[in-house]
């Protein structure tokens, strides 16, 4: 599990200081997105509402919009009408008690997409500190909950939580590769 955790924080801090680290002018995050989320959805007034919503969340939340894509692709390859057969609903599959919680209706889609945003920079937040691991076990806990990261001191070797956090790690290698090129 621990080179596991090193490969995936490696590729997610690398571009997570590559965003702080004063290069975003230099890149055009619209189109990588935007491209993303064209693989998914052909419909380009709602591929790019996506990805200005997902920038404007990133804008407002100070949070990686590459993380928040990653996230995104993730959870519901950015179809609006998601829904998860335990109940997650939406762009960012928030849990209906999650977007509560957060003051958001996970049913509209922009504040679907801040409630994610807000979610993710609380697991950022929340596991800022644990070292080299952070970003990898905040995305852990986007998945499985703060509290199971907690209970197994990083990511849970829960087979859906350990496929998430790949998933989340390539989705988000896939989008810097073509901010870098």
């Amino acid at each position: 599990m621990k080179s596991l955790k090193k490969i995936l924080i490696a590729v997610m801090m690398s571009a997570t200081l590559m965003v702080g680290g004063g290069e975003a002018e230099a890149v055009d995050y619209y189109s990588a997105i935007y491209q993303t989320v064209n693989r998914y959805n052909g419909n380009e007034v709602e591929c790019d509402w996506i990805t200005r919503a997902i920038l404007y969340a990133s804008s407002e939340y100070q949070v990686d919009p590459i993380l928040i894509t990653s996230i995104m692709e993730a959870e519901s390859e950015f179809n609006f009408h998601a829904l998860s057969p335990v109940g997650a609903v939406g762009l960012m599959q928030l849990m209906p008690s999650t977007a509560a919680g957060l003051g958001v209706n996970p049913h509209n889609p922009l504040e679907n997409i801040i409630g994610g945003t807000i979610y993710i920079k609380n697991q950022l937040g929340r596991f800022k500190d644990w070292g080299a691991y952070s970003v990898t076990d905040a995305v852990a806990a986007y998945n499985a909950g703060p509290g199971a990261v907690e209970k197994h001191g990083g990511v849970p070797n829960y087979s859906e939580t350990v496929h998430y956090v790949i998933k989340v790690a390539n989705n988000y290698k896939n989008l810097l590769s073509l901010i870098q090129s």
